[in-house]
């Protein structure tokens, strides 16, 4: 599978691939790969284990997971989603369709993980908005990063790709930080999905200026 890969991808992108899990766990560490091509099935440690460490971790929990695997069934797709991966393959893969896959992932998962810094920071700030059923919500939530222009944070209200916020920072009172949007949503079929969020519009102090 790895050679096919190989064979199928390398004239458009540079592939570091090893058969051995833990390897793998130290190159994610190491190289921060864009995006990462994960089988379920590897000795002495499976798929779905090195996905939810790898999603545990600050330095690769960002990064985009796609399964490719011989195991089929929607038990096991739902899985891979609460485990944080981003979409799912199976075997034998399409490759047009992993291509037209990899674009829109690196597409739409680079700019917001590599613009700029972010800090492992847990800020309690109040979301409020409309969820994906035009109903309005308003909750509080904690912080699981932030950067100058944005930050991630679990969310119960079922958010749209691209939807507006208005979002308020908790800190000896209430203070209006200002408008975000979502651009990634993680774990959307599970009851507390994730969002990383950024900024349309700042008013007042923000955690990092």
């Amino acid at each position: 599978m790895r050679r096919l890969l190989r064979i199928n991808l390398a004239d458009q992108y540079e592939i570091v691939d090893t058969g051995n899990p833990e390897q793998a766990l130290a190159m994610a560490m190491q190289s921060k790969p864009n995006v990462i091509l994960l089988d379920l099935r590897m000795p002495n440690y499976s798929g779905f284990e090195l996905c939810r460490t790898l999603k545990s971790m600050t330095s690769t929990k960002l990064i985009p997971i796609i399964i490719i695997s011989g195991e089929a069934g929607a038990t096991t797709k739902l899985f891979c989603k609460e485990l944080g991966a981003t979409t799912y393959f199976e075997k034998p893969v399409d490759f047009e369709a992993l291509r037209a896959g990899l674009e829109r992932v690196l597409t739409a998962a680079q700019p917001e993980r590599r613009s700029e810094v972010r800090i492992h920071l847990r800020v309690v700030l109040k979301l409020r908005g409309t969820d994906r059923n035009e109903k309005v919500f308003e909750e509080m939530s904690p912080t699981e990063n932030v950067s100058k222009s944005g930050f991630l944070c679990g969310c119960t209200a079922l958010l749209k790709t691209d939807s507006t916020i208005e979002v308020y920072l908790i800190n000896g009172g209430m203070k209006f930080s200002g408008k975000a949007r979502v651009v990634r949503s993680e774990g959307s079929d599970t009851p507390y999905p994730r969002y990383a969020f950024r900024f349309v519009q700042k008013e007042g102090d923000w955690i990092l200026q």
